[in-house]
């Protein structure tokens, strides 16, 4: 199986457990990946018989810009569902990391979802 992907997608949205973390924007960055045969468009050499990593990136922005989640792993997840809606995804991982919540480390979550 072949992997496509996306890696460190930066957007902005309002998402977290306190209060004030839903009221103002902060940084997220993404990577997506999905397990995907990728013979069918190696041979074609069109992009319709592939999981276009294009989708990945605007699903993502949609969400994480979209209405406001208490954790991480719900935002992940959501990402994962929407993406995994392309039923010749098999497996999809997504990873969010948020980048201003400390200056000493980066916390995040990895989700790994499967039909």
């Amino acid at each position: 199986m072949d992997t496509i992907f996306i890696q460190d997608l930066l957007l902005r949205g309002k998402h977290g457990v306190y209060d004030e973390e839903r009221t103002r924007e902060q940084e997220f960055v993404l990577d997506i990946a999905v397990d995907f045969d990728t013979h069918k468009a190696a041979v074609s050499d069109d992009i319709n018989d592939t999981a276009n990593y294009a989708i990945f990136r605007k699903v993502a922005k949609e969400v994480v810009e979209g209405p406001s989640f208490k954790l991480l792993e719900k935002l992940a997840d959501v990402v994962a569902t929407k993406i995994l809606e392309d039923t010749r995804i098999g497996r999809v991982v997504v990873t969010v990391r948020k980048t201003e919540m400390y200056k000493d480390c980066t916390p995040g979550v990895t989700v790994v979802r499967s039909r």
